[in-house]
């Protein structure tokens, strides 16, 4: 591993640069001039960074304007941990445990599809799994908008028909006496008005069944598609005879599956015939370096290139939050500050655009309180909060990300009185 920092925004645009780390590092002006039309805000010696084994510590070395780590600005010298982002003027760099996967693989939107290193590790997983493996499921798990489809969209391009129909279904929305219809099909008059149709499964033939949200589905139709799996027949509703079908079969949750099995809410036969192999999908925060980019098709979908563009303070702001809906609802959010940009007749998206609650965690007031109910004391949005969230208030899960020892972050909760149920959510 070659540790460093990489730009991801300079000139009011998406970016890659890599700046490996061998020696420490005086970073000034001339470092940056072709990244950066506002050269004159970044001094001719602007900062020093060494590398420890937590990251990075960054001293300004007297800038005029100043240098922000993690959206603060600093004074003297502080730490910027591994995936957090580091502002000098109007360059964005995130400082990275390695490099490599940077330099191999690349950063940026390819074919309608926007990934760095560790998305792009993901779907190419799944493809490797997919063509080597014998069984024609995966189990995908992620949270809301991290991309699930589009690691679907790559189990199925990787099997042996690519051009073959691929059907996604969110289970979510299919209302529960419809869905064994809607999936099996039905024969004209099974019920009262029912008609010849295929379903969901017999339109996927040949091709790829994406179920979304799978945990939603009845117990009943859990049932049913078992036997579909095992058998790969299906029988219609109010019919006889099973038809055979041909399909492989790719679903997703954001829950926890075994939990859900545990909890007598899920078939545990269906979970171990599609709970292999399984696939997470990293959340949008522990990709801040793809903000950018989704930053800028979200503004394509509103406005003419070049008409509105994002300021470096935008990109960092984006990059602090925790974006629960992850690319859904950063983009969602962008459309809305960039159309109320456009009315105001701003050439610019700027941090104060941001609505103050877009991104941020959403808890409960339970969650909100510490023991017996007694309101937790008030604590900074930093490195330590942002892990201790994504790791639902794991320590030893959150001291790994930050790549520190997990006695750090509780001595991080000690200071500011923080009960970790806070982030249990």
């Amino acid at each position: 591993m070659v540790p460093g920092l990489v730009v991801i925004f300079a000139d009011r645009r998406p970016m890659q640069r890599v700046f490996r780390w061998e020696r420490p590092l005086e970073l000034g002006r001339a470092d940056f001039a072709e990244e950066d039309a506002q050269e004159a805000l970044i001094s001719r010696s602007h900062m020093r960074i060494e590398l420890d084994d937590a990251g990075f510590r960054v001293r300004d070395l007297g800038s005029r304007n100043g240098t922000f780590v993690a959206g603060a600005r600093i004074g003297g010298e502080t730490r910027l941990h591994f995936g957090a982002t580091l502002r000098v003027g109007g360059v964005l760099l995130v400082g990275v445990r390695d490099v490599l996967p940077f330099l191999d693989q690349g950063l940026g939107a390819h074919g309608g599809v926007v990934s760095g290193p560790s998305l792009r590790q993901v779907l190419e997983t799944i493809a490797l799994t997919r063509r080597t493996g014998t069984a024609p499921t995966l189990l995908l798990h992620g949270e809301s908008g991290t991309g699930k489809e589009i690691a679907a969209q790559a189990f199925h391009q990787a099997g042996p028909r690519p051009g073959a129909p691929f059907v996604a279904v969110n289970c979510a929305t299919i209302p529960k006496d419809l869905a064994e219809r809607l999936l099996f099909g039905s024969r004209r008059g099974a019920y009262s008005g029912a008609t010849d149709a295929a379903g969901h499964v017999q339109a996927a033939s040949g091709g790829t069944l994406f179920l979304d949200e799978v945990a939603e589905l009845p117990a009943e139709v859990q049932s049913k598609l078992l036997r579909m799996l095992e058998t790969r027949e299906v029988l219609r509703l109010g019919d006889t005879r099973p038809e055979r079908v041909d399909v492989s079969i790719c679903t997703a949750s954001w829950r926890d599956l075994r939990a859900e099995v545990a909890a007598g809410r899920f078939r545990a036969d269906l979970y171990f015939r599609i709970g292999q192999p399984e696939v997470k999908l990293p959340a949008l925060r522990e990709r801040v370096e793809e903000i950018p980019w989704h930053v800028q098709e979200a503004l394509a979908a509103v406005c003419e290139p070049g008409r509105l563009r994002p300021t470096a303070g935008f990109i960092e702001a984006c990059a602090q939050r925790h974006w629960p809906g992850n690319v859904r609802e950063l983009r969602a959010e962008v459309r809305r500050a960039a159309a109320s940009a456009l009315v105001t007749r701003s050439a610019a998206l700027r941090a104060e655009d941001l609505s103050p609650s877009a991104g941020q965690p959403i808890t409960s007031e339970a969650a909100a309180l510490g023991p017996k109910g007694a309101p937790t004391a008030t604590f900074p949005a930093d490195e330590f909060a942002a892990a201790l969230q994504a790791e639902h208030g794991n320590v030893l899960g959150a001291a790994r990300r930050l790549g520190v020892d997990r006695n750090r972050v509780r001595r991080w909760l000690e200071r500011h009185a923080v009960d970790v149920k806070v982030f249990k959510s």
